[in-house]
């Protein structure tokens, strides 16, 4: 199974500020087709203005993935984590029994985010934040994962949950091939650029939902970056 949910037809708002787009259920965006993908329960695809961003708010029990397209996003949390990730890269936060955090954009331009959660497999731990550079080279013509949360996958930002987060670009022409569990739920989102997956094309920012299947075949039309989330 299949499913093309192309970005222009995604629910969300202009605020201005932020404008952000829905894959799922969110805020005031309510379709009770789409509540959650498996595990897999946001995507949010937000564009942030300089000198703009999200205030101190709260979160418990949710795996929080960012991975920043454009730009750099800054975090801070009442734990005295603090840091920057930029375009490329990925943040972590496993809010656990609760944090209090803040993302802000302090770049001149504006920053692109891809903000995804997972529901945790294990929850009442303490809560935590990382954040780490993956090398872009590591990306070309493989997926690369970044976020885990399987013990073998020991260069991954640890998650809490039964599912991966991977990346990969490929230039236009290319391919690669992904041997899957059927009975996993995957959601596919092109960065940058136009792919086909098993037959579908997908322009950028436009959403894949994959399940019942046990291989992934994709193929770029246009040079791409895409991101992955294979969940339970």
């Amino acid at each position: 199974m299949i499913e093309l949910r192309p970005f222009p037809g995604l629910g969300g708002a202009n605020h201005g500020w932020l404008d952000t787009r829905h894959h799922f259920s969110f805020a005031d965006y309510d379709d009770p087709g789409r509540t959650h993908w498996g595990s897999l329960r946001v995507w949010n695809d937000d564009t942030i203005a300089p000198g703009t961003g999200f205030p101190p708010h709260s979160h418990r029990d949710m795996e929080i993935i960012t991975y920043v397209r454009e730009g750099a996003i800054t975090h801070e949390d009442n734990l005295g984590n603090r840091g920057r990730t930029e375009a490329g890269d990925v943040q972590v936060m496993s809010a656990g029994t609760g944090i209090t955090h803040a993302e802000y954009n302090r770049e001149r331009g504006p920053t692109r985010i891809f903000q995804i959660w997972i529901i945790p497999t294990s929850r009442g731990k303490p809560p935590s934040w990382g954040q780490k550079p993956f090398p872009k080279a590591d990306r070309a013509g493989a997926l690369v994962t970044l976020a885990s949360g399987f013990p073998g996958d020991a260069d991954a930002l640890p998650i809490r949950t039964d599912a991966r987060v991977l990346g990969a670009t490929l230039r236009a022409g290319e391919s690669l091939e992904r041997v899957l569990d059927a009975k996993r739920f995957l959601y596919l989102v092109p960065a940058l650029g136009v792919v086909e997956v098993n037959g579908v094309h997908a322009a950028a920012r436009d959403g894949i939902a994959i399940a019942g299947t046990d291989l992934l075949r994709l193929r770029a039309i246009e040079d791409s970056e895409i991101v992955l989330v294979d969940a339970a």
